[in-house]
This record gives structure tokens, C-alpha cells and sequence, in this order.
């Protein structure tokens, strides 16, 4: 009888693991954050209707999700032929971004463009795995002074974002890697019921 080398027997724990692992984390995000996203749907579809924007930030991996929340809806998830939706993620220009860097610092690049083009009704989605990235919250602080509502895409315990926003989504878990997973799938639940509801 022939045998799987070690190594890869290792490998096929490794995949079984990170998937269990994964799947539980979603799991548990029905039971301790339904309600939550239910709010960020409802805050997100009252400025769409009202006629205003969406703005997102977050670094790293985190950053990612930003573009790929704001493409979901400006260009689409599932519905063909609706209108676009106005998001627009803050982690896309790079000139802005160096430049914000250099000139104001790394931790202002984020409100400096909530400064600009945020405005009384907006709506921000900060995400950040640890609740603790300076510049996300500058941006939030920013975002509190114009009016706008803001949704926080957290982890771990929520850290200092969680008691900035008005509605904290904190997936239920300590790895940056479950909690990311975490965040885009709400971010596809969150958008699929706006399309659905807006334009279904």
C-alpha cells in the first residue's frame, strides 16, 4: 500500500484547519453581528437615498477591501443594468497618498481626504482588523465633525474605533486573517441587500 509523504498529509491538515477555522468564524459572525449589519444596510441606504456618498479606508489588507467594497457598487455585485452607487475608497490615488504622507504624515492621509470630499450625510466605513490605526481614526474624527455617520469594520475586542462609530461590526475573532475574511463577506452580504432592496 502506498503512502502520502509527511509533508503533504501536514499540508492537507493545514488546508482542513484554515477552512474549519474560517467557516466557524462566519458562523459565528450570524449569531454576534446580524444586527449590526442590518444597521450599517439601513445607515448606507438612507444616504444613497438622501442622494449622498459613501467613503471607505482602511491599510493593508484592509485597503483592498476598501476598493473592492466601492467597486462593488459603483460598477456591480449580482444585478446587471441598475444604477451606480457613489463609494469611493480613500486607498486608491497614489500621488494623494505619498503626498499625504510626506507633507501632513502617514496619520492624516485618510482625514485630510474626508476633509475634502466628505460632507453632512455621507457615510464612512473605517475598517481596521485591531481598531487601533491612527490614521482610520483621524479619519473617523473627521467624519464626526461633518455630520457623517460612520460604520466600523473591526476585530479582535474593537479597540478605540469601536466607541468612535455608530455602528461597530466586530468579527468575532483575534486573527487578522479571520477577521478580513470576516469583513468582506459582510461587506458582500451588506451590499447584495442594498442591491437587492434599491434596485431587485
Amino acid at each position: 500500500m502506498s503512502h502520502l509523504p509527511l509533508t503533504v498529509l501536514h499540508r492537507q491538515k493545514y488546508v482542513q484547519d484554515q477552512l474549519n477555522e474560517s467557516a466557524e468564524t462566519k458562523k459565528k459572525i450570524f449569531d454576534s453581528c446580524t444586527g449590526d449589519i442590518l444597521k450599517a444596510v439601513d445607515v448606507i441606504m438612507k444616504a444613497f437615498n438622501d442622494k449622498k456618498k459613501l467613503l471607505i479606508c482602511g491599510n493593508g489588507g484592509s485597503a483592498a477591501d476598501a476598493q473592492h467594497i466601492a467597486t462593488e457598487l459603483v460598477i456591480r455585485m449580482t444585478i446587471a443594468n441598475r444604477p451606480a452607487l457613489p463609494a469611493i475608497a480613500l486607498t486608491t490615488d497614489t500621488s494623494m497618498l505619498t503626498a499625504g504622507g510626506n507633507d501632513i504624515g502617514f496619520e492624516n492621509i485618510f482625514a485630510r481626504q474626508v476633509e475634502a470630499l466628505g460632507a453632512e450625510g455621507d457615510v464612512l466605513i473605517a475598517i481596521s482588523t485591531s481598531g487601533k490605526s491612527e490614521n482610520v481614526n483621524r479619519a473617523i474624527n473627521e467624519a464626526k465633525k461633518k455630520g457623517m455617520k460612520v460604520i466600523g469594520f473591526l476585530g479582535k475586542d474593537g479597540g478605540l474605533t469601536k466607541s468612535m462609530v455608530d455602528v461597530p461590526i466586530i468579527i468575532p475573532s483575534n486573527d487578522t486573517q479571520r477577521i478580513q475574511e470576516g469583513h468582506i463577506t459582510t461587506a458582500h452580504i451588506i451590499c447584495g441587500i442594498i442591491e437587492n432592496e434599491m434596485f431587485g
